[in-house]
């Protein structure tokens, strides 16, 4: 809490996710990330999560709880807003729709808000590197689905993960001393998936790791195929797609993976999101998920989205989130809906002196996810 409080809590919901026992560093390294909000005024309530991994339900209970302690035993806020960050931004919409009547407004920053499909980019991911590269697992390995991310009795760091991606693509070397074959595999993983070489490696852990977590927590079966997925991008799609390997999802791992991530869009409250355009952790089509399911839950008219000219994905700049929060509790206390544009405005205002660290780009339209990953 700040020494001057404004009144306002805002309670964070975290990246990640953090995969292992959770540790309270966690909470430490966000506040330092977060400190504008205390900055501006605000108190700010975390939760590290109770269960690490890729339990989305039961982090969205952790963040309404640590709102409790704060009402219990800290202060009464005047008003409760809802942080989502990144990965967090998946569990802020499931807290926002268990829990309506905690939050005054909900901010979400980066957001994973496509739901389930947001990880079937990382499976394509896996199939068309095990398509080039043949090593992961390795021919003399035993054989898994790819679906499963990997076994979860196969230890594997990720230093050894990052050899074996840099034997195949040179992800770990200079372009200029990269192979021609290395430079045209890693080209085909760029053109096909429409991410760009530094990001191919964080992508393909995480599709190894993450997915590890997901499958094991659904009873070792995997909620993610690509059975009939068309892919394009390649030099020769007719051969990728005649050759990739081709993954059935469990139908029941479907339903019990949807029911912890998935999100209706029925939000009590005014929802603000913004989104990197150039972010490759979590890409901004990812946005136009949240837009459909809002409108098809007649929640539209309570969604303002806004884009940043920004490649960065935790933090785009101490200079873009003050007039967001302020945003939000304009619309929130004075019935006053923002627009992109007064976003951007007032971030100029309130950065005077530099107006260049304001980047929002008010004239951006989000693109459908289905441009980015391929449907099924």
């Amino acid at each position: 809490m700040p020494a001057k409080w404004s009144g306002v809590l805002v309670v964070h919901s975290h990246g990640g996710p953090s995969l292992g026992t959770p540790k309270t560093s966690r909470n430490d390294e966000d506040i330092k990330r977060w400190a504008i909000t205390v900055r501006e005024g605000h108190a700010w309530a975390g939760s590290v999560f109770r269960q690490g991994g890729f339990a989305v339900t039961t982090a969205a209970e952790d963040t309404e709880r640590v709102r409790r302690i704060f009402v219990d035993h800290v202060a009464k806020p005047r008003k409760t807003l809802l942080h989502g960050q990144s990965w967090g931004a998946m569990v802020a919409t499931r807290a926002g729709e268990l829990f309506p009547k905690s939050w005054d407004g909900i901010l979400l920053t980066s957001g994973v808000v496509a739901g389930p499909t947001t990880y079937d980019f990382r499976l394509d991911l896996r199939a068309l590197y095990q398509h080039l590269c043949n090593n992961h697992p390795r021919p003399t390995e035993p054989n898994y689905s790819l679906a499963i991310g990997m076994p979860a009795d196969l230890k594997m760091t990720r230093a050894e993960l990052a050899l074996r991606a840099n034997e195949c693509l040179g992800t770990s070397t200079p372009a200029a001393q990269r192979t021609p074959v290395q430079a045209q595999k890693l080209k085909t993983i760029v053109d096909v998936l429409k991410i760009p070489e530094r990001s191919v490696m964080s992508h393909l852990s995480w599709g190894t790791f993450s997915l590890q977590d997901v499958v094991t927590k659904n009873g070792g079966v995997s909620p993610f195929g690509n059975a009939n997925v068309k892919y394009s991008g390649s030099s020769d799609d007719a051969k990728l797609n005649a050759s990739i390997p081709r993954l059935q999802a469990d139908p029941q791992a479907v339903a019990r993976f949807a029911a912890d991530v998935d999100y209706q869009g029925k939000f009590a409250v005014p929802v603000v999101s913004g989104h990197g355009i150039g972010d490759a952790t979590v890409m901004v089509e990812g946005q136009s998920v949240l837009r459909q399911k809002m409108t098809a839950s007649g929640k539209a008219d309570q969604l303002v989205q806004v884009f940043v000219n920004s490649s960065e994905h935790s933090y785009w700049g101490d200079a873009h989130y003050p007039p967001l929060f302020e945003a939000l509790l304009n619309w929130v206390e004075k019935g006053q809906k923002p627009t992109p544009t007064s976003i951007s405005d007032r971030c100029k205002q309130l950065s005077s002196t530099n107006t260049a660290d304001c980047k929002f780009q008010t004239d951006y339209a989000v693109k459908p996810i289905a441009s980015r990953i391929f449907p099924r």
